[in-house]
């Protein structure tokens, strides 16, 4: 491992706690020793209050801060008198601690300080470094760790052996710490969980950091365990969207809400899941305790899912002392020979999340079984951490949720116009939003793991399968589809309307939409809250215009055609709406030099044009994005079938 400090980097970061940030955000860097909120910093140091006392205080890492992304925001200065006081009571729990935490931090908009705030406190070194060195933890995650370590380390570093972050945490290190700590001390290890380092300065406790974490990775590559090769593995299931999407909507069902399913076909991926010992070495635990916060505590072998609840509510039942409240049962990590790994959530980012850190335990898995055997903490050590009570008090917190977390659409025409509005608007609301379009620039539209752009040619049945298949990897299912795509061709009487864009317009804003109504069936009935379809017809379905026979006819088609789907479809519990837009001028449908022509053709301004209703409004594509968005909630659970004007009043309809 190499350090990252650079000294004009460094200069730009001034002050005791500018450089703690600094160094903070080199560890983040780097995603073999902390990963998605991992790890932990502090300095100590002393500063006036408004009162012109001197206070020591201690700068400790916020929760819910990113060490690769913190700003001095991101630290609590918590006053050190009283965090010494509580760590010489005879216990504490967690709960206490934290509301004491809290209420002696020195600044109101302060984080909740570190439920490790205490053990920074006690250590007494100024910078104090705390990751989850992947190197490491592979060592102490063997039978024999704690041997390894000290022959690796000797007295440069304090050993303790794992007791849960906290309170018990903080009196364990007050009473094994001075014991073992001397003249040379620079650092500390906690078993099956991570590494400290210290300095007076924060480059030098950095610096420390990489060169104890440097010692373990030499220690791993001496012993030819940490740059290793995997077999070929086994090619994955040619078509593995259906399997996917089955998966998910079984995983949904066992979590009691939609979820987020990504797959990973890697060759690497592949080959831990096609291990012959898989069964042994991927059901020991997780690699740090921390991790079943995000992972759970064992993958899902297999796509057993009602296996995997039933043993999960066994695990619970025994382990279960008190009066603690279960949590969804369902799996969040996935190994399937065929689909490699796969990774679940409530939303696009938690699911993400658990990849990333079940990636990482697979090396830290295979590197410890070829050193010597992996050996994960015991079951009750993992479910003390899982049912925290520090966690189950989130339990009882009543926030919003997303209307569409956990769901998936699917946007035609979405670079542009209505479907641009729409996939602005799903992704407000907690979707994962695939876009289709034949604008290059629909994969660019938005940078955001939550969103898939798909160049598609909508009239090619071959690229429509690709881009849901494409869809169904990334995302695991599909719940909404919004058929916005459509042309409006040039306005022009029945008798000079030629075949070819009477074809064009009927392939394009009818045929593809029956494609993909009839490819998203199967994935649309597995949706966990039901299917559901919103379509952007169009005023001229009740009122058509003249000169406008091949749009008005597509349309009218697509929309007889939904209301055959209606019929089908509602046992399956899938429903379909259909949207019915006035002129929406700020589509790529229009342009000037159409809106003055067609205002022409009524005798009226270009603004009374806009506004020919009885309301006299203008309807904007965000008008029609908010309403299709509605369609899909809740609000319309009792509705299908249905058509609805967007029209500000047309009194050829009304």
């Amino acid at each position: 491992m190499k350090s990252l400090w650079n000294d004009a980097e460094a200069r730009r970061y001034p002050g005791e706690l500018g450089q703690r940030v600094y160094t903070s955000r080199l560890l983040g860097r780097e995603p073999a020793l902390v990963l998605h909120g991992g790890g932990n910093t502090s300095v100590k140091v002393k500063e006036k209050n408004l009162l012109g006392e001197v206070e020591e205080i201690l700068y400790v890492k916020g929760s819910g801060w990113d060490l690769a992304t913190i700003e001095a925001a991101g630290f609590a200065p918590v006053r050190m008198p009283r965090l010494l006081q509580l760590a010489a009571l005879p216990n504490l729990s967690d709960p206490e601690m934290v509301n004491e935490l809290k209420t002696q931090t020195t600044r109101a908009s302060a984080p909740t300080p570190s439920v490790e705030t205490l053990l920074h406190a006690l250590l007494p070194y100024k910078y104090v470094d705390h990751t989850h060195a992947d190197a490491v933890v592979t060592i102490t995650n063997t039978p024999q760790g704690r041997q390894r370590i000290e022959d690796l380390y000797g007295d440069r570093l304090v050993i303790i052996p794992y007791v849960m972050p906290g309170f018990d945490l903080a009196k364990l290190c007050t009473q094994q710490f001075p014991a073992q700590a001397g003249p040379q001390t620079a650092g500390m290890v906690l078993m099956n969980h991570g590494i400290f380092s210290f300095g007076e300065t924060a480059q030098e406790a950095y610096e420390r950091m990489i060169a104890f974490v440097s010692l373990a990775e030499d220690y791993l590559a001496n012993h030819q365990v940490w740059n290793f090769s995997h077999p070929q593995p086994k090619p994955p299931s040619a078509d593995s969207a259906p399997i996917l999407a089955q998966l998910r909507a079984d995983l949904s069902r066992a979590a009691g809400f939609p979820m987020i399913l990504q797959q990973d076909a890697g060759a690497r991926c592949l080959a831990f899941a096609q291990r012959q010992d898989l069964a042994q070495i991927a059901q020991q635990g997780p690699a740090t305790p921390d991790h079943v916060l995000r992972t759970k505590r064992l993958p899902l072998l297999g796509r057993d899912a009602a296996q995997y609840v039933q043993d999960y509510q066994t695990y619970f039942q025994t382990h279960n002392l008190g009066d603690k409240t279960p949590l969804d049962p369902a799996p969040r990590v996935i190994l399937d020979p065929e689909l490699g790994l796969c990774s679940a959530g409530k939303s696009v980012k938690d699911a993400a999340m658990v990849g990333d850190i079940y990636r990482q335990t697979m090396d830290i898995i295979e590197r410890a079984t070829n050193l010597e055997a992996y050996q994960a903490l015991s079951a009750a050590e993992i479910f003390a951490v899982e049912y925290w009570d520090l966690e189950q008090a989130k339990l009882q917190k009543t926030g919003s949720v997303p209307p569409f977390q956990g769901e998936v659409v699917l946007i035609t025409g979405a670079a542009s116009g209505i479907g641009k509005a729409c996939a602005e608007v799903f992704l407000q609301q907690g979707a994962a939003v695939v876009g289709l379009d034949l604008q290059p620039g629909i994969e660019d539209l938005y940078q955001r793991p939550d969103y898939l752009g798909i160049v598609c040619d909508l009239t090619d049945p071959t690229a429509l399968q690709a881009a849901l298949k494409q869809s169904i990897c990334r995302f695991g299912g599909l719940d909404m589809l919004v058929l916005n795509a459509g042309i409006f061709p040039p306005s022009r009487p029945i008798s000079d309307l030629g075949a070819g864009e009477w074809q064009k317009t009927m392939a394009i804003n009818l045929d593809a939409n029956l494609t993909l109504l009839r490819d998203c069936y199967p994935y649309l009935k597995l949706a966990p809250r039901g299917g559901r379809v919103a379509v952007i017809g169009s005023k001229n379905v009740p009122a058509p215009g003249p000169g406008l026979a091949a749009y008005s006819a597509s349309k009218a088609a697509l929309n007889q055609l939904i209301r055959v789907a209606a019929l089908e479809w509602a046992s399956q519990g899938i429903r379909l709406n259909t949207l019915h837009p006035n002129g929406v001028f700020d589509t790529g449908f229009w342009n000037e030099e159409v809106i003055q022509a067609r205002a022409s053709h009524y005798g009226l301004t270009v603004e009374q044009y806009k506004t020919n209703n009885l309301l006299k409004v203008e309807v904007t594509s965000q008008d029609v994005a908010k309403l299709a968005a509605a369609l899909c909630s809740p609000l319309f659970a009792k509705t299908t079938g249905a058509q609805i004007p967007v029209d500000g009043g047309n009194d050829r309809v009304v």
